[in-house]
């Protein structure tokens, strides 16, 4: 099975809380940066952090097998021996 890499890339209000979560807590190593995005090695997948001034606005969810999923949404699975 080949997997193929995936670029992600996201909005955050503060690149050091950034670091915080995806360098330290969750453990990712930190790639190129600039003042306003950070790259991450997301086990394999690019995952860019990009600054913003403010979160955008939510938009509606769309009904995916009768739950309200939120636009955009993104999903991790961790595996926990």
């Amino acid at each position: 099975m080949s997997v193929y890499p995936l670029h992600l890339a996201i909005p955050v209000t503060n690149l050091d809380k950034a670091r915080q979560f995806y360098g330290e807590l969750i453990g990712c190593e930190q790639g190129r940066s600039d003042d306003c995005w950070i790259d991450w090695n997301f086990y394999g997948h690019q995952l860019v952090t990009h600054l913003v001034a403010r979160m955008p606005d939510q938009t509606e969810p769309n009904q995916v097998d009768e739950k309200a999923v939120p636009v955009p949404a993104f999903w991790i699975g961790i595996a926990v021996e």
